[in-house]
C-alpha cells in the first residue's frame, strides 16, 4: 500500500456526521475523500484526518471549499461536476487498523497549494469549534 499523505484523494467509506448521530457505523457508499493530514501519534500509529468530497452544493450553514477544475483533474475526480471539500466534519481513522481504507483506493492528489489551503481552513474551523469528529477506529 502506498502510504496516504496530505492532499491525497482516496475512495473511502465516509461516515457523515448525520449518519453517525443516527447510530450508523458504516457509510452508505465509498466516495472520494480528501486526506488533509496524516499524523503519527506517540503510540506509533498513523492518524488519518479525512474530509468528504461532495457534488451537493453545501448550504450557507456549512463550511466548504469548492474544488477548482484543474484540481479535480489532478485528483482523478469528475471534471464536469462542481465539487466541494467539506471542512466542518471529518472521519478520524487509524491507518494500521482501518477497516474502511481500501489499499487500492488512491485516486490521485491535489496540488500542494490547494492541499495546504484546505488544511489551513480545516485547522481554523477546528480552532473555532466548528468541526465534528467522527471516529472510525477502535
Amino acid at each position: 500500500m502506498i502510504p496516504p499523505k496530505k492532499g491525497d484523494v482516496w475512495t473511502y467509506e465516509y461516515l457523515w456526521s448525520r449518519e453517525h448521530e443516527a447510530g450508523a457505523e458504516h457509510g452508505r457508499k465509498p466516495r472520494p475523500t480528501a486526506l488533509v493530514a496524516s499524523v503519527v501519534g506517540k503510540d506509533g500509529r498513523t492518524n488519518l484526518f479525512i474530509l468528504p468530497i461532495t457534488s451537493k452544493e453545501p448550504g450557507a450553514d456549512r463550511l466548504a471549499m469548492e474544488v477548482p477544475q484543474i484540481e479535480r483533474k489532478r485528483a482523478g475526480l469528475a471534471s464536469d461536476l462542481r465539487l466541494w471539500v467539506m471542512l466542518d466534519e471529518y472521519n478520524h481513522d487509524v491507518l494500521e487498523t482501518s477497516f474502511h481504507l481500501d489499499s487500492n483506493g488512491r485516486q490521485g492528489s491535489f496540488s500542494p497549494m490547494f492541499a495546504d489551503k484546505a488544511l489551513g481552513a480545516f485547522i481554523e474551523a477546528g480552532r473555532k469549534g466548528r468541526t465534528k469528529r467522527i471516529p472510525r477506529h477502535d
